[in-house]
Order: structure tokens, then sequence, then C-alpha cells
């Protein structure tokens, strides 16, 4: 179809019916003064414009371009034109006039025009390059880089997805959710395994557990009648021990006593004497000897009180003395207690030494005693409140504390919180004393028994968690041992955070069991840090090979001639060998990949580029032998002599060997046909086959065909218009056009070869 048959309305019913179209006048003539006022005219081809724009009359716009009278209605028009295809028609038909303005606006459109196809192109580019990069993906096996690999892949196509066609879309989306089947699959395996593994591993926990109690419970039955038989063993040899100890206790009693008579020392004899009567109590009946040597004893101690009572009289009126000094004294009340003590203990001593207590020196030295005791009974009466306030203090702490133990849900405890009450409990125990030991020795077994309870709790709490930290430390040293190094990471970290779940254990034994659960952990990270080198090696090594065949590709599409199209054929090796490497560095891939394609499409453009001189030097090959041709057809034309018809003949002949074949049936053809002599119409056609190619070039024209040149551009767009066809007007066909055309005379045949060979070589620089 002809580029400006766009510019024919076709009819419609729905149209509504169209003005008919202002006639325009010649471009070549001015207006006379008899003409239509411009004024007029300007505000004719204004409605006539506008009219074509809401009827949607290409025709009538791209005439107005081209014809209009004034440079408003032109450019009005020029911006009105979107059609491709009309705006290249129009810049061939508009350049190297004198409205520079309407060639720049058409010049504008077309490079916006250009610059959107060339978008669109990329664009399609990249979503096909998205899509297959996806397709590829989705069959591939699932490793360590499958689900980044995915993600950068999705990321890429996401940016282009909006503009892909919807099948392009549906396939694209197909391949997206079978490779996170791939993935889904995967981690249902993994999930799987870790499931069997918990499993086996928890019956096993529980199994040991019931194994350790079962041990532990007949263990301690064991030592519970061990302990029954021990003690009822023990409790008949101590009550024989203690009857012989006790017996000997006497004997030595009895031998001290007598040695004590015997160096004049009763008042050690009185003691050891009281001493002996005390171990009665408890002995078993005495041996007759003991009871003899015990009668003996008595009788001497008799004699002994009888004759001191004469003696200790001024010792006792000492003792009252210093303990009428004592009333009133400055001392310390713990101090003075202790001195009061100490003489009370000697009246008493010289009491049971011998004689009889003397009732008036006695009532004098108690008195005395009372009043200097004063001081110190006020003082222990106020250390008795102390005792009872702290006593009070002990039993609301024991009460706070039995609250806490029974508001605790023992099911799922706060056990930092009963470690930390259990804790300031005893210190806080500890702080309030003294006390009275009678008074809270009740007190005192609860709260044993309350924190000793709590304690258990606790000491069952730190095995449960001791042996599950145990348990996460043997796990990791699995782990630590497992071929998938990532997926062994992943549940590593899994572990760390379960660690930090698990309750507290002994002081004693945490840092060294987080010292052995972190070396396994360690043990794992640093393999994964190894497999990371080897990785990146391999991944680099990938990357050279890469550049290797980035630079062999650039090397390749460096050549020219032979040597190009014999190393084009190594193009296709060269691309299965970069698409088979599997992996390469992240940061580099992008940049690879598209060096090697811009690589790939140099090479491919400069064997297009070489096919296409090697086409050209055939057609101008071609040229050539049409001028041999054209002197042969010349010659018969003026009926030459026979041998110089014969000789240009056979150089004509020679010509036709090589070539496009289309070009060179052609001109065989005009061979055979040598008798066509009109050579005006023959230098006519060529002529025009110049200004063609000219035009198609962008070429100036001489000056002597400026006229002719524009005559044909308005013909040609009159006639599209017209009747909706277009002349051929490509390289190809313009060849073919002028080794058709009959002889002409020698140097206007070479001058206008020339010419077309110029814009031949135009079109072949500007591809």
């Amino acid at each position: 179809m002809s580029l400006f048959s766009r510019f024919r309305k076709a009819p419609s019913a729905s149209a509504p019916e169209q003005p008919p179209e202002m006639p325009m006048p010649p471009m070549s003539k001015a207006s006379t003064p008899t003409g239509p006022d411009p004024a007029l005219l300007a505000a004719q081809e204004e409605q006539a414009l506008q009219a074509a724009l809401a009827g949607n009359d290409h025709a009538a716009v791209a005439r107005l371009v081209i014809e209009g009278s004034s440079t408003k209605i032109r450019q009005q028009a020029a911006e009105a034109v979107e059609d491709p295809e009309q705006i290249r028609e129009l810049i061939r038909i508009a350049r190297g006039g004198k409205d520079n303005s309407v060639y720049k606006i058409l010049t504008r459109k077309r490079d916006v025009l250009l610059a959107h196809e060339r978008e669109l192109e990329q664009q399609q580019a990249e979503i096909a390059a998205a899509a297959a990069a996806l397709e590829k993906h989705s069959h591939r096996a699932f490793d360590p880089l499958f689900t980044p690999t995915l993600e950068q892949f999705e990321s890429r196509w996401q940016a282009v997805a909006a503009h892909a066609a919807p099948d392009v879309v549906r396939k694209t989306q197909e391949s997206i959710d079978r490779a996170r089947e791939v993935i889904a699959q995967h981690l249902r395996h993994i999930a799987a395994e870790a499931a069997r593994e918990l499993a086996a591993s928890n019956a096993a926990a529980v199994a040991q557990k019931q194994r350790e109690q079962d041990e532990q419970t007949a263990a301690t039955a064991a030592a519970e009648r061990a302990q029954v038989r021990e003690d009822e063993r023990k409790a008949k040899a101590d009550k024989h021990e203690a009857e012989a100890h006790a017996l000997r206790q006497i004997g030595g009693l009895l031998r001290k006593a007598q040695a004590a008579l015997a160096s004049g020392s009763s008042k050690s004899a009185s003691g050891l004497r009281r001493a002996i009567e005390e171990k009665l109590a408890v002995a078993p009946p005495l041996p007759a000897q003991l009871t003899k040597q015990l009668h003996q004893l008595d009788e001497k101690l008799q004699e002994l009180k009888d004759w001191k009572s004469f003696s200790v009289a001024p010792k006792r009126a000492d003792l009252i003395e210093r303990m009428e000094a004592l009333v009133g004294a400055t001392m310390h009340p713990t101090a003075l207690a202790g001195e009061i003590k100490s003489l009370q203990e000697q009246w008493r001593t010289l009491s049971k030494g011998a004689g009889e207590d003397v009732e008036a020196d006695w009532q004098r030295f108690h008195t005395a005693a009372e009043q200097a005791y004063l001081p110190c009974r006020e003082f222990f009466a106020g250390q008795d409140r102390i005792k009872q306030e702290n006593l009070q203090q002990r039993s609301a702490l024991f009460d706070r504390l039995a609250a806490f133990e029974s508001r605790q849900n023992w099911e799922q405890p706060e056990w930092r919180t009963v470690i930390t009450a259990l804790r300031e409990a005893k210190q806080l125990w500890r702080e309030h004393s003294p006390v009275d030991v009678d008074a809270a020795k009740e007190l005192q077994g609860k709260f044993n028994e309350l924190t000793g309870s709590l304690q258990t709790r606790l000491d069952a709490e730190y095995s449960s968690n001791v042996k599950e930290k145990k348990m996460l430390i043997e796990r990791a040293r699995k782990l630590s041992e497992s071929s998938d190094t990532r997926q062994a990471i992943d549940e590593v970290k899994r572990l760390q955070e379960t660690w930090k779940t698990v309750g507290p254990v002994p002081r004693e034994d945490d840092n060294k069991l987080w010292e052995a659960f972190r070396q396994q952990c360690d043990a794992l990270f640093q393999k994964r840090q190894q497999e990371f080198s080897s990785h990146n090696e391999a991944l680099q090594a990938s990357k050279a090979q890469a550049v290797g065949l980035c630079e062999q590709v650039e090397q390749i599409a460096g050549l020219v001639d032979r040597e190009l199209l014999e190393g084009a054929k190594q193009l296709p090796e060269l691309r299965d060998t970069f698409e088979a490497i599997e992996e390469l560095p992240r940061a580099d891939a992008r940049q690879l990949h598209s060096r090697f394609e811009r690589a790939f499409d140099r090479c491919q453009r400069a064997v297009s580029e070489q096919h296409a001189r090697d086409a050209e030097q055939g057609w101008l090959g071609l040229l050539d032998a049409a001028n041999q041709v054209r002197a042969y057809r010349l010659a018969v034309v003026r009926q030459a002599d026979a041998a110089e018809l014969d000789t240009l003949k056979q150089a004509a002949e020679a010509s036709l060997t090589t070539g496009p074949k289309r070009g060179l049936d052609v001109l065989k053809k005009a061979f055979a046909n040598a008798g066509d002599g009109d050579l005006v119409a023959n230098e006519s056609a060529l002529r025009t086959l110049c200004i063609r190619a000219e035009i198609l070039t962008d070429s100036p024209t001489p000056a002597s065909d400026q006229t002719l040149r524009r005559e044909y551009q308005v013909q040609r767009l009159m006639k599209s218009m017209g009747q909706g066809v277009k002349a051929d007007d490509g390289p190809e066909a313009l060849a073919l056009e002028w080794l058709a055309v009959g002889p002409t005379e020698e140097a206007t045949y070479l001058q206008l070869l020339e010419r077309f060979k110029v814009s031949r070589s135009k079109r072949a620089e500007r591809r």
C-alpha cells in the first residue's frame, strides 16, 4: 500500500459530510493582483485545516503542509500530522524547500517517533530476555542460589511486566509459579526431615528421662533401707559406747578428784564431785569398786567442808565489797553483766567448796548485785525488743514468701522472679537478726522448709534446663557435620533463638554450657566461611571464563571482510559456552551478560554490514556491466560496423557473469533487447532515477535538475493522493530500473551513473 494512500479518507456511513476542499494555488506561481485576497485565503485555509482535523482527512492536512499559503498554516498542519510514514514522506518533499520551520517541525516529530520506536524495541528485548531467564530458571534443580536468583529474575521481570503481551505474562507467571513450587518442595522436604529428627530426639529424651527417674527411685529406696539399718546399728553401738564412756568418765573424775584432794585443792575436788553426780544420772549402775571409791571421796570432802567453813568468811566479805563497788559503775552493760556474773560464780564456788552460807552476807551480796544489774536489765530489755522486732520482720517476710509461692503458676512459673525472690528472702532473713533463738526456732524451721521447697523446684528446673541445653549442644554438634551447610546455618540460628528461651541454669554451669554451645556454632560458621571462600573461587573462575568469551566476541566484532565472516562462524559455539556458565558473581553478572550481548550484537551488525557491503559491490559491478551493455546497445542503434559490434558484444557478454541474480536477469534481458533507440527518453528515465535516488538518500540535486525534482515530488504526492499507490523507491528497485533503461550517450550516461552511485554510497553509509 502506498505511504500517502493513508491521506485519502475512507468513506464511512457514520462520518459527517465534509465541505468541499478549497482549491490550492500552484506552488510555482505567485498570486497576481487580481487573485484572491491573502487574508481571505488564510481564513479559508484555516477553516479547511480545522475541517480536515475534525474529519480526520489526512490527505487535506498533508496538502496544507506542502501547499499552504502561509507559514502559520503550514506549521499548524505539520504539527497535526501524526502518522510516521506520512511524516517521513513529507520530510522528503519539504527538504531543500524554503520553509525550514516546517522541515524542522517534521524532523522533530520524526525523531520523537524514532526514539519511541527504539525504546519499544529495547523494552520488548528486555521482556523477552527476562521471560527467557525465568523459563530457564524454573527448570533448574534447587541449589543454595536458586531463591536469590529467582528474586533477581522476578525483579527484572516486574520492571517490564506491565508492557508485556498477555500470553507472555501468562507463560512467565507459569514459569514463576513453577520455580516457586521447586522452592516449596524443598521447604517441605526440609520441614519433614526436621520433624523426624525432632520426634526422634524428643522420644530419646523422654526415654532417657524415664530411665533416670526409675534409677533414681530405686537408688533412693535402697539408700533409705540401708540408712534405717545403719541407724539402728549405730543407735545400739552408741548406747553401749555411751554407757562405757560414762563409766570411764566417772572413773577418771574419781581419780582426778582424789588427786585434787591429795594436792589440797578442795574446790577442784568439789567441782569434780558435782560433775560425777551429773554423770550418774545417765550412767548404768556402778561397779562395786567405783561405788567404794565414790563413798571414800564423799567422806573426805565432808571433812574438808567442815574445816573450810572457818576460812571462807574473809573471801565472802571481799566479794561483797567488789559487788557493791559495781553499783553505779559506768561500764558497758555487757561488760558490767559479765563482771556481775563472774562475782556470782565466785560466790557460788565459795559456797560449794565447804561450809554453810551466812544468810546476812548472802542478802547483802544479792542486794548489791540487784542494784548493780539495773543498767544491764534496761539494756537487755532493749535488746529483747530488737529481737522481738526482728522476729516480727522475719514472720512478715515468711508470710510474703509463702504468699509468693501460693500465687505462682507452677505449670508455667516465672523462674527469674523465683530466683530473685529466693535470694532476696534469704538475704533479708539474715539482716533481721539477732532474734531469740528459742522463740524463733519454730519460725526458722518453717522458713527453712519453705525455702527448701522453692529450692527443690528451682533445682528441678535447673536440671531440666541443663538437659535441654545439652540437647541443643548435641544438635548443634550434629549440624556442624551436615553436608548442607546453608540449611545447617538456618537450623543453628533457630537453635540459638531456642537457647534464649530456655530457662535458667546454675551460675556455675551457665558459662560452661554456653561456651560448649558457642564452640559448635562457631565451627559451623567457620565451615560456611570456608565454603564461601571455595564458592567465591569458583565464581571468580566463571567470571574469568566469561570475560575471556566477551573478549573473543569483541575481537571478532573488530574483524573485517573474510576474516569477519570466518570468525562469525564461532558465534553460536561461543554463545552456548557462555550460557553454559551456571553462575557468576552477583555484582558482575548483569554487566558481563550485557557486555557479551553488546559484543554479540556488534558481531551480528558487523556481519550484516559486511553482507550489505558485499551485496553493494555486486550491484556496483552490475552497474559497470550495464555500461558495457549500454555501449553495445548504443552501437546497435547507430548501426555500427560488424567488427565494432562484435567487439562490444563480446565485452558485454563477458561482463554478464557475476552479480545479484535479479539484476543479472534484468541486464541479460536488456542485452537481448538491443534495438531500443529512444535516446532522449532513456536519458530522461536515467535522470529521473538519479532524482529518485537523491530523494531517497536526502542528497542534493544539481541546480539544473531542481525544477524536475520539484515537479516529480508534486506529481508523486498528487498521484499517491488520487490513486493510493506509491512507487517502490528502494535501492534495489531503483537499480533494477536503471539496468532496464535503454542506451544513452556515453558522456551523459557516465555523469548520471556517477550521481546514481554517489546516492547509493550515502545510503550504504547510513546503514
